[in-house]
Order: C-alpha cells, then sequence, then structure tokens
C-alpha cells in the first residue's frame, strides 16, 4: 500500500486531545494520572501514525513531555532538611506547569463554546426566514470544511474499538503474500455499499474484511469521503456507534 497523508483540521492541538482524554477518564484536571493518560495519549499518537495522518510537531513535543513528567513521577520522593528535622521541603510537583496550560485552556475553551451558544441563540431573534445560501459557497470552502457530526477523536475511538473486537494481533515473523488496495477504489465500494443499503449503516458494516491493510484502507477511505462530504457521520449519544450516511 503506497503511502497516503491527510490532514485533518478537527484537532485543536495536544492540549485539546488530553482534555478529552482526561473527561473521558472522568479524572480530576487537578490530580491527573500521569502514567494511565500518557499511554492513553502515547495511543491516540501510534494511531495516527499508523494511518499515516499529518501529525503536527506538537503532538510529539506533548509527548515527550508527558514522557518526562511521568518519569520523574517514578522517581523516588526526595526531601530537603531546612535548619532541622521538623522544617521539610516538599518537591515541586512535576504536573504543576501542564495543570496550569490545561486549565487555562480550559477557560478559554469553555469561554468559546458559551460565546457559541449565545451566537447561536441570537440567530433565533430573527424573523425571517433562512435562506439557502448553498450556491453561494465556493468550491474552495466545500473542501475546507472540517468533519462533520464527529470529531476526529471520535473516529480513531471508533478505529481502535475496532480492531480490539477484530482480535488484531501484532504480525508474527511469516511470510504472507502482499494484496494491495486502493483507497480511490474503496471509496467507490463504499459508496456503492451505501446505496446498497439504502443510504445509511453503522461504522463497523464497512470493515467487513479481518485484514488489518484493509481495514487501514477503509478507515482512510471514510476520512476522505467525509472531507470531500460525500458522505457524514453521525453519533446520537456518546458511546453510542457512529452512523454512516451518504450525502
Amino acid at each position: 500500500m503506497n503511502p497516503y497523508s491527510v490532514k485533518l483540521d478537527a484537532f485543536e492541538g495536544p492540549l485539546d486531545l488530553l482534555l478529552h482524554l482526561i473527561n473521558e477518564a472522568e479524572v480530576d484536571i487537578y490530580d491527573i494520572p500521569v502514567a494511565i493518560i500518557t499511554d492513553q495519549y502515547l495511543n491516540y499518537i501510534q494511531a495516527m501514525q499508523e494511518l499515516e495522518l499529518d501529525l503536527a510537531s506538537e503532538y510529539l513535543v506533548m509527548a515527550a513531555t508527558l514522557l518526562a513528567i511521568k518519569s520523574k513521577m517514578l522517581l523516588p520522593k526526595q526531601e530537603e532538611e531546612l535548619f532541622d528535622d521538623e522544617w521539610q521541603m516538599e518537591e515541586e510537583d512535576p504536573r504543576e506547569e501542564l495543570i496550569f496550560r490545561l486549565v487555562e485552556y480550559r477557560k478559554y475553551k469553555e469561554v468559546a463554546t458559551e460565546l457559541k451558544e449565545k451566537e447561536q441563540e441570537r440567530s433565533l431573534v430573527h424573523t425571517r426566514p433562512p435562506e439557502d445560501l448553498e450556491p453561494y459557497v465556493s468550491e474552495e470552502d466545500r473542501r475546507d470544511v472540517a468533519i462533520q457530526g464527529v470529531s476526529l477523536f471520535d473516529m480513531l475511538s471508533a478505529y481502535q474499538k475496532l480492531l480490539k473486537r477484530k482480535e488484531l494481533k501484532a504480525p508474527r515473523m511469516t511470510t504472507v503474500k502482499s494484496q494491495e488496495y486502493s483507497i480511490e477504489d474503496r471509496m467507490k465500494e463504499i459508496l456503492i455499499d451505501l446505496d446498497r443499503l439504502e443510504g445509511f449503516c453503522c461504522f463497523d458494516d464497512l470493515f467487513p474484511f479481518r485484514e488489518k491493510a484493509h481495514i487501514v484502507v477503509s478507515f482512510l477511505a471514510i476520512l476522505e469521503l467525509m472531507k470531500t462530504k460525500a458522505i457524514r457521520c453521525e453519533q446520537t449519544t456518546n458511546f453510542s456507534d457512529i452512523m454512516i450516511h451518504k450525502t
């Protein structure tokens, strides 16, 4: 399979990914279990690299930062005596700077969400019915539209869960016959499958085979179809199945 690179605007940066992992784990942001969060973060990075997504350097910098913090957390606690045995200075928490950045980022993210809600409320004040502006949208704007309905984090989570359900393990040392899979051909097959399934299906239904190469190509084909707005993905509730709709 030839290398395929795709960059999606759904990423808001490594801090956004960390907040996603912290919220999903339901842990206190002021007492982050660095070992667990670091492992989950690296799993996401590995998945993105495996799919050959265009990974910004800031994600790799954050990965190195997390590994450094994790290493410091594993070191034995040291104390310095001041004046006598009763006065001791505790070592600085290596998570402190990261926690500060996360808290500040969350504040701005919450403010942005609140402003977006106010914008939506303000838009309801107008009594004039909305007009169809689709004819005025340029082709460049259409190509720049990010993934709709679900975030790239949700898609990566679905991909990781799919691999676990398929029980794919690391390949053993054996000789197998190489088989080429074309992303363009797989995109056409997916659209044909959606026509056969009355225009929509479950995310897992588009992965009938257990071969890892076929699964990776199918996932990249879905991302490309979403990017070109040939399909859209919807998720009614958190952790529910992702549904694929042909537009």
